[in-house]
């Protein structure tokens, strides 16, 4: 085995003793330490004694020889090195025995062993070590392998756990593009370009910052088209910008109720809008499945309006307008613009169940025709054909129930900026636009036909043709001088009716004092059934009082009897004169037996 030599600066040379081939060598390594601060060398060999079976590592002192058998003289180990080897390596000796031996016998060259590197830095100590070293490697081996495989496989199992989440992401993606391709499976009417869409885009970003738009611009955007992808999130932009501008009065406004708290509750009208789901859109292939997830939807929807609008709770038409909302968005985005519709904008009064305003809006249909389209009225009336026959389901459904979605989408477009005199707008064009061919039919059912079913089937230049009108056409101020001389009309024919019909009059008057007469005798009569039943009660409970009485009574005459027939015992087993010290007592008790508690408290 080759020697160890140290090189410090203090040092020139160190001897080193090389064992080869069973014989021990000595030569000096001159020390060139002015590149090299401080190293510690270790030289390895290997010795084998013929057989190859066993491997052993030795040091040379200095009885070794060199190579002319010429003894080596042995070299004192400095202090400096002596600090040097014990804290560069562990050694067998300690420094106390290290000093005894270099005082005893300095002859003697001390072994020096350095520590060997550990095996990850030097792989030869595999083959220096024994057998057991061997085996605490492989087992070292085995366990870090093992390791390895279990990082390995959490690994993995990580990957597809994470791979099965992005795949749930993916096919829940696939089913919402699915059924928004389902939900907007109609025809557009005029076709978006793509500087529209770029328009459109940096509007709905302050839709996000709730930022105030021009609404000249807006009109002229919408004009220009609406993509009917971002449809629902432009109709919600429309909304804020109006209530931006716009607030409801604190008695107006609609209960603040979420949309998850009214789902959770019944509502009686449950059973009018299961009829009405399969007759919402039935073509459509969103709403035709029944009870599928366009039904449910639906239903969700109306049921919450209903619980929230007390008032107004579910009425036909309704569910059209809450159909086109839920192609177009979510249930809760549906929700809340169903809400904005119908308080906002003032839709929920033509639903109440007096119809007032649907009357209004009526008479406010024939003062337009009447003003701008006068043969056609004429003809219409010739006819008798009042526009409630013909106009109530555009304006209750908003157009929804009988035209194509696609021309319905841009009257909702108009809507949601304009308000309710859209309905009147489109419904003049219409009516317009088809005068020729509605003076054509000359009776009454070829009109009605005609307005039901022929007019709604319109081509795609002849939609576009209405929508330019309504955008074109202004109409506020007519509609609301209508609205002015409607309740004008109605108060002069109510002031009519009382002049001439005084007798009427008269016996409504004795009615409803009969009514009222009626109504005082029905709560006395409650009055009186509710002191008769108090009476009963207190009678039974007097009942149950004298029972109870009549038992306390029969007791107590037991209790006399006993203490009666005690008196006579006690009369028999005294003698006579305690018994006339007694007398006077037994006699009172004789005659007053419920004071015998009082006589007995005497002294």
């Amino acid at each position: 085995m080759i020697g160890y030599y140290g090189m410090s600066r203090n040092s020139l040379c160190l001897p080193v003793v090389e064992l080869v081939n069973g014989l021990c060598y000595h030569f000096v390594v001159k020390d060139h330490v002015a590149q090299f601060p401080l190293q510690v060398i270790y030289l390895f060999a290997f010795y084998s004694d013929g057989e190859g079976r066993k491997r052993t590592s030795s040091t040379c002192s200095n009885e070794s020889l060199n190579v002319g058998g010429t003894p080596v003289t042995p070299r004192r180990i400095s202090w400096r090195q002596r600090i040097f080897l014990r804290v560069a390596s562990p050694m067998n000796k300690s420094p106390s025995a290290m000093q005894q031996q270099d005082g005893l016998d300095r002859s003697e060259l001390l072994p020096l062993s350095p520590l060997a590197p550990t095996m990850e830095e030097d792989p030869l100590v595999i083959f220096m070590s024994g057998e057991e070293d061997l085996e605490k490697v492989e087992e070292r081996n085995k366990s870090e392998e093992l390791r390895s495989l279990w990082r390995k496989a959490i690994h993995q199992q990580i990957l597809l756990l994470r791979m099965e989440k992005e795949n749930q992401k993916l096919e829940a993606s696939r089913d919402e593009l699915q059924s928004r391709k389902v939900k907007l499976d109609y025809e557009e009417v005029g076709v978006c370009q793509k500087d529209v869409l770029i328009t459109w885009d940096k509007k709905l970003l302050n839709c996000r910052a709730k930022i105030r738009c021009d609404m000249e611009d807006i009109h002229t955007s919408l004009r220009e088209g609406v993509p009917k992808s971002r449809r629902g999130e432009i109709w919600q932009f429309l909304a804020l910008q109006y209530r931006l501008r716009h607030r409801l009065p604190n008695k107006q406004q609609p209960p603040d109720v979420s949309y998850k708290e009214l789902l959770k509750q019944l509502t009686a009208q449950q059973h009018a809008i299961l009829v009405d789901l399969g007759r919402t859109f039935p073509t459509h292939p969103y709403f035709s499945a029944q009870l599928g997830a366009g039904q449910l939807s639906l239903f969700n929807l109306l049921k919450a309006y209903s619980l929230l609008d007390k008032e107004v709770g579910y009425c036909q038409g309704i569910s059209f307008v809450a159909g086109v909302l839920l192609l177009h968005m979510s249930e809760e985005q549906a929700f809340e613009m169903l809400k904005f519709l119908m308080y906002d904008l003032g839709f929920r009064k033509q639903y109440r169940p007096d119809m007032m305003s649907l009357q209004i809006q009526m008479y406010q249909l024939s003062r337009l025709l009447h003003d701008y389209h006068r043969d056609l009225y004429n003809h219409l009336e010739e006819n008798e054909i009042s526009p409630s026959l013909y106009a109530a389901p555009w304006f209750l459904t908003l157009f929804a129930s009988q035209f194509p979605l696609g021309f319905v989408a841009r009257v909702f477009d108009i809507i949601f900026l304009q308000g309710t005199e859209v309905i009147f707008k489109v419904a003049l064009s219409l009516l317009s636009n088809q005068e020729s061919l509605i003076m054509e039919c000359e009776n009454f059912e070829n009109i009605v036909e005609f307005l039901k079913n022929t007019l709604p089937n319109m081509n795609t230049s002849e939609m576009e043709k209405i929508i330019t009108q309504v955008f074109e056409m202004d109409i506020s101020k007519q509609l609301h001088a209508y609205e002015v001389e409607y309740h004008v009309l109605q108060d002069e024919l109510q002031e009519s009716s009382y002049e001439d019909s005084e007798p009427l009059e008269k016996l409504e008057r004795a009615n409803s004092q009969l009514k009222r007469q009626n109504m005082d005798l029905l709560e006395k009569l409650q009055i009186a059934h509710a002191k008769i039943q108090t009476l009963e009660s207190n009678l039974e409970n007097l009942l149950t009082r004298e029972t109870k009485m009549k038992s306390l009574i029969r007791t107590l005459e037991q209790e006399k009897t006993a203490y009666q027939k005690a008196v006579e015992q006690i009369r028999r087993l005294l003698p006579a004169d305690a018994l006339a010290n007694c007398e006077p007592l037994l006699r009172d008790l004789n005659c007053n037996p419920n004071n015998k508690a009082k006589t007995g408290n005497k002294p």
